[in-house]
């Protein structure tokens, strides 16, 4: 049981981190910094992928780690 609840705690923070990342790059001003530079942020980009990442674990643990 204890795994179910991690592996959802893991999930949700990582949806929220990963959101808060793509809230962060759809501001004007990564807007702006991406026309100009070609990429967003190295906040928002590294906030998305450890999203990405802490979710998928969140997820896996709930699939797999069912013990």
């Amino acid at each position: 049981m204890n795994k179910k609840i991690f592996g959802v705690v893991l999930l949700v923070v990582g949806i929220a981190l990963f959101f808060w990342g793509y809230n962060m790059s759809q501001s004007i001003g990564e807007e702006v910094r991406e026309t100009l530079t070609g990429s967003f942020s190295d906040k928002a980009t590294w906030l998305m992928i450890g999203g990405g990442a802490v979710g998928l674990i969140g997820l896996l643990q709930l699939v797999v780690g069912k013990k």
